[in-house]
């Protein structure tokens, strides 16, 4: 799921590249980048769920396990952020690009209510996912000092509910108070907006707390649940299109029930692919290997790879065949540098979080 979610994100910015269209191949990628995004989430939220669930269940949860928690996580996440950070900052001091609000990056708040700035734009994904690791178990602690639940489980999932429908409420009033709507303006004002999107990472942990709490039918049930996610899919990308909504009805359901249904729908191919434990194809260390990098790929390859491509090369002046291979050049690059970034410091920030544990 991570290999098959940063390729969608990265075949989706070669648009940039090309002149625009609305053939059907460029819509495709269009929601490729968008759903791959979505992939991450949800798997981001069955993978922190489980470890939450299990340390919650098994002793008493203080803010201890909430440090060592995100010791661990920021151990993951911080590292290479902060270094691609601080690159686009020297890449904007080299262009002149005037930054907007450059403190709220390192707080990860430039996203937090409102639209983000233009300046390291795939950052927004990334304040989403570290609000959601510090919500969950912080809550977990708060409530454990209003409520001694006998049922450590039900206690814990009913918070959970309690959250996504919090965010729910959120998603209503952003409709209520806005008066004109587009894409775009959904793209910037709701979808890439923390406040909104928590529950995009909950619903991964749902999903991991039934797959802890029922595991029988978890696994009776994977084939079942996996038709239905890719008959929602098929809904996502080429059924919606097709109800007749009026003008409010449709930014109704944009804004309140397309992001839940497209989180939802992930969810549902978890139970079968969380199965699959192994595979002998040719096709397993290709897959392994860009899951590895995964996380550099997304940091490196947009507002660093690619920006600093377009604007030394003039592109738009190419021919096609030119941009082919410039489209080339930029994923082969993206793919060296991502590597070289995986192997000489993102690995070894995460073999220290190992040490530190010892």
């Amino acid at each position: 799921m991570r290999a098959v979610a940063i390729l969608m994100v990265l075949s989706s910015h070669c648009l940039w590249i090309y002149p625009e269209s609305n053939s059907f191949i460029a819509q495709l990628l269009k929601l490729f980048g968008f759903l791959g995004v979505e992939i991450f989430f949800v798997l981001s939220g069955f993978l922190i769920g489980k470890i939450l669930l299990q340390s919650y269940l098994k002793e008493d949860f203080y803010f201890s396990h909430v440090r060592n928690f995100l010791k661990r996580r920021w151990f993951r996440t911080l590292p290479n952020y902060f270094l691609i950070l601080l690159i686009n900052i020297l890449i904007a001091a080299i262009i002149g690009y005037k930054i907007e609000s450059l403190w709220k990056y390192f707080f990860f708040v430039q996203n937090f209510d409102r639209a983000m700035p233009a300046f390291f734009p795939e950052s927004w994904s990334l304040s989403v996912e570290e609000w959601a690791y510090v919500v969950l178990p912080l809550l977990l602690v708060l409530a454990g000092f209003f409520a001694k639940p006998k049922n450590k489980s039900r206690f814990f999932v009913i918070l959970l509910v309690l959250l996504i429908m919090v965010s729910l409420l959120a998603k209503i009033i952003c409709y209520q108070n806005t008066l004109l709507t587009n894409l775009d303006i959904w793209n910037v004002s709701l979808k890439a907006v923390v406040i909104y999107r928590l529950d995009a990472i909950f619903y991964g942990v749902l999903a991991s707390w039934m797959y802890c709490r029922y595991p029988n039918f978890w696994k009776k049930n994977k084939s079942i649940f996996l038709v239905i996610g890719i008959l929602c899919f098929l809904f996502i990308a080429f059924g919606i299109g097709k109800i007749g909504f009026t003008p409010e009805g449709q930014n109704r359901f944009l804004y309140v029930a397309y992001l839940p249904i497209v989180s939802i729908s992930i969810s549902l191919f978890l139970p079968f692919l969380s199965g699959w434990k192994s595979e002998r194809s040719m096709l397993k260390s290709p897959v392994v290997f860009i899951s590895l990098i995964s996380y550099s790929i997304y940091l490196l390859h947009y507002s660093v790879i690619l920006q600093l491509m377009k604007y030394f090369i003039p592109v738009e002046e190419y021919s096609m065949l030119q941009k082919h291979v410039f489209t080339f050049t930029y994923l082969l690059l993206t793919i060296i540098l991502s590597y070289a970034l995986y192997v000489w410091y993102e690995k070894p920030m995460m073999d220290l979080r190992e040490k530190s544990k010892k």
